[in-house]
């Protein structure tokens, strides 16, 4: 046994991060069972905004699995850090119903939106100027993507749950529903047991949820197992379904780029807090805050970004909830190996997800959706250089139903405030350039009109 354990140990540095096999395992399999969920909350989005049928869900939730595991044990062994990577909520729902539902791309075309800006993002990260453009971008406008990206996720959670529609008329744009129909009734149970297993910490509070809702769903009919049965061989139909051209030829070059370019935006501040907020939380931070060896960090990453577009289940990306296992005192990228190692035993849970309802995932999507709304407390609402950019950032995307606006909105207000009280010099070059490509984005449709 030694003679395994010990170049393990020696590897990922137990001993120096105090330390053991035992416990860097149950870390591991901590992460997992409160990152489970996305197994099946991600086909559920995709599905949404794609119109897949139930019996399509379990491949997406097959190579969701997949890649998670892959990249996960990737992150482990290259990184040598406890975290968990997975597909992204919040970029999952701008694929599905932004760059779908809303632009009109094919699943396909909208995966190969993700395998560019990928790509895009792995070159700044190997020429350095990722971490750049990190540093360009003030801490007020990344937690309040962060933030917008929540309220995003708990509306659609609520649509999904049938709970916000739009009335007959078409005004007011959206309303309450009051619950009638038995659909409604079983999210309502579904979010009240989610939010009660929360609130007493009970591990692995959404999978239970998903899988309590899911029996309800199926006793109450709301749910029902496919006439086919469910198969014990997983589906990887969704490998290599991604479209590089079809963004180009639907919506012209310059659409295609700053629509690439604002996506791409959006992937790209949500690793680096949560890869310094949990090391931070492990103590693996130096004096000054920086993450030793970030580099490789991520290099992993970016690398999931576009694997995940390749995949056809969308950008994968660091976990907050890689949280949990450090809780449980995981300090090394062996943790993050035992949770790869379960995400790809849980792929034989696959042929679930055709069963399981929307009903029994958006109360999931709801708590997600607040418990990424706590970061306002770290935004300074009430200095209007910071509280304005904020607001329209966080209220413009559940508001249009698009990511890209609201971060574009929160950009340029930030500039042009910064411009009208004489601060200026206190705006990277990079902020400037980038507020000006939002401005182009927004007058894309009138640009266009000249060009062609």
């Amino acid at each position: 046994m030694d003679a395994v354990m010990g170049p393990i140990a020696r590897y990922f540095k137990f001993a120096e991060r105090g330390t053991n096999f035992l416990t860097e395992s149950r870390a591991g399999l901590t992460t997992f069972m409160v990152m489970a969920y996305i197994i099946f909350v991600n086909p559920s989005i995709l599905g949404a905004g794609f119109g897949l049928k139930p019996d399509q869900l379990a491949a997406y939730a097959a190579a969701t699995a997949l890649i998670a595991g892959i990249m996960t044990i990737a992150m482990g062994v290259v990184g040598n850090y406890p975290l968990a990577l997975a597909a992204g909520l919040g970029i999952n729902a701008i694929v599905a119903f932004t760059l779908v539902a809303g632009k009109g791309l094919t699943p396909s075309g909208a995966m190969g939106v993700i395998v560019i800006e990928g790509l895009a993002i792995t070159v700044l990260v190997v020429i350095g100027l990722r971490e750049a453009i990190m540093a360009a971008v003030p801490l007020a406008l990344k937690r309040s993507i962060g933030v917008g990206i929540g309220l995003f996720i708990l509306f659609i959670g609520f649509v999904n749950g049938g709970m916000i529609i739009t009335p007959q008329g078409g005004s007011p744009i959206v309303t309450l529903a009051f619950p009638t129909q038995t659909a409604q009734f079983v999210f309502l149970l579904g979010l009240l047991i989610t939010v009660s297993l929360y609130v007493l910490k009970v591990r692995a509070a959404l999978i239970i949820s998903i899988f309590v809702t899911t029996i309800v769903a199926l006793i109450a009919g709301v749910a029902k197992v496919p006439d086919t049965g469910l198969t014990v061989t997983p589906s990887f139909t969704t490998l290599g379904n991604f479209d590089l051209g079809n963004v180009f030829s639907k919506l012209g070059l310059i659409t295609a780029l700053l629509t690439i370019f604002a996506i791409m935006l959006s992937d790209f501040f949500d690793t680096m807090g949560t890869v310094t907020g949990v090391a931070e939380e492990a103590g693996l931070t130096t004096a000054d805050g920086m993450v030793p060896g970030i580099g490789r960090v991520l290099v992993v990453d970016s690398v999931a970004a576009f694997a995940g577009g390749m995949a056809g289940i969308s950008s994968n990306t660091t976990y907050i909830e890689s949280a949990a296992g450090v809780a449980e005192g995981g300090r090394t990228g062996f943790a993050s190996v035992i949770t790869g190692i379960l995400f790809l035993l849980a792929i034989f849970l696959s042929p679930l997800a055709g069963i399981i309802p929307s009903q029994a995932t958006a109360p999931a999507l709801v708590l997600v959706g607040y418990l990424m709304f706590t970061l306002i407390k770290d935004v300074n609402v009430a200095d209007v250089e910071d509280g304005l950019p904020a607001l329209l950032t966080i209220i413009l995307m559940p508001l249009t139903y698009d990511i890209t606006v609201g971060i574009g909105a929160g950009f340029i207000s930030w500039v042009l405030i910064k411009l009208l009280k004489g601060k200026w010099a206190e705006v990277h070059w990079l902020m400037y350039g980038v507020s000006f490509a939002f401005v182009v984005y927004f007058a894309k449709d009138w640009i266009q009109t000249f060009i062609k």
